[in-house]
């Protein structure tokens, strides 16, 4: 398989878990992911394949997506967002603790799966490292891959922004949503960017790309959203679902309308959106939170339109995490949507 040329800061690792033999039947994650053949490290242009254009596959009723398009892991190890936000630090050591988490669980995709290993943000150097996992993600796109990049805090989805924005997707014209299941609007307008504003930060850029960012959010926790945030939020025609909303049947009509003005989808999962039993391994645990299931079937619906072009995890944070059970539940997500 032909896979673009990167510039990441880490390797691919190789990946572990239960031997339970190598036929496909057996097959666990760990002996189903492949490193990324051709990743390097010297900064040289980035090559790509000839783009592929996404569309609703025929097979998306079936409940399979994008399932003919390889699919493309990328860390980016950074908590300075966090930092910078004032929450506690940690995030950056979640991409290892996600593949740790994922890489036991059986294996049911027939779709391939490459590890690009990781982008790291050093010396607070947030903005040079979201640029950097950018052009990462753009090159994987644009070479036809499914793309999931796992934070980090949620200054991740600054990152995985860049690269959407900048595919030939998105440069062709298809229409971007971008959806986040999150329980905070993350449109806090401050000098620095932090793992707060990069859904404004989204919005300005689009504005200046001549375009308006269509921007959801399953799960916003009124209480901890202020008053100027919900104006920010009005203003930029921002739709969103309050988490005490969140039943099954309200959160698929509401993705199901968003899904419907786009044509694709850039998803991105705070874990913080779910309860704090659920995930307590987290910068801002949830005292209500929106439950798993609901979150699993909004994961299995985006696969399902065919839609999805690229998603991401964030806000994992292991010093916090209980049995790794936040990690058990990212990693669990992880394969719903490359599944």
């Amino acid at each position: 398989m032909d896979f673009p040329a990167l510039s990441v800061d880490v390797q691919p690792r190789p990946w572990t878990g239960r031997y339970d033999g190598d036929g496909e039947a057996h097959l666990r994650w760990w002996q189903a992911v492949t490193p990324h053949s051709q990743t390097r490290q010297d900064g040289s242009p980035l090559r790509a394949d000839p783009p592929v254009r996404v569309t609703p596959s025929a097979d998306a009723d079936a409940g399979i997506g994008a399932a003919a398009r390889p699919a493309a892991i990328l860390g980016f190890c950074s908590d300075e967002g966090v930092r910078r936000n004032k929450g506690r630090t940690g995030a950056a050591a979640a991409p290892a603790a996600i593949r740790s988490a994922l890489g036991p669980l059986a294996y049911h995709s027939g779709r391939p799966v490459a590890d690009a290993g990781d982008v790291v943000v050093r010396d607070g150097e947030l903005e040079a490292g979201q640029a950097r996992a950018g052009l990462a993600v753009a090159a994987l796109l644009d070479a036809g891959r499914l793309t999931m990049v796992l934070g980090g805090g949620h200054e991740t989805a600054y990152a995985s922004y860049l690269g959407v924005a900048g595919s030939r997707a998105v440069r062709d014209g298809q229409r971007l949503g971008v959806l986040n299941l999150d329980a905070h609007f993350d449109l806090r307008d401050e000098a620095a960017p932090s793992s707060g504003t990069p859904f404004l930060q989204m919005a300005r850029a689009e504005a200046a790309a001549g375009r308006e960012l269509n921007y959801a959010v399953v799960g916003i926790s009124e209480p901890n959203n202020t008053r100027a945030l919900f104006s920010t939020a009005d203003k930029l025609g921002v739709k969103y679902l309050l988490d005490e909303e969140c039943t099954a049947g309200a959160a698929e009509a509401f993705v199901a309308d968003f899904l419907s003005g786009i044509d694709v989808l850039y998803l991105t999962i705070d874990l913080d959106v779910l309860p704090a039993a659920v995930a307590p391994g987290v910068s801002a645990p949830a005292a209500y939170g929106v439950p798993l299931p609901v979150i699993s079937a909004v994961c299995r619906q985006v696969v399902a339109s065919g839609k999805l072009l690229h998603a991401d995890v964030a806000e994992l944070n292991p010093a916090f995490d209980i049995d790794n059970r936040t990690a058990r539940v990212a990693a669990r997500l992880v394969s719903i949507l490359l599944g």
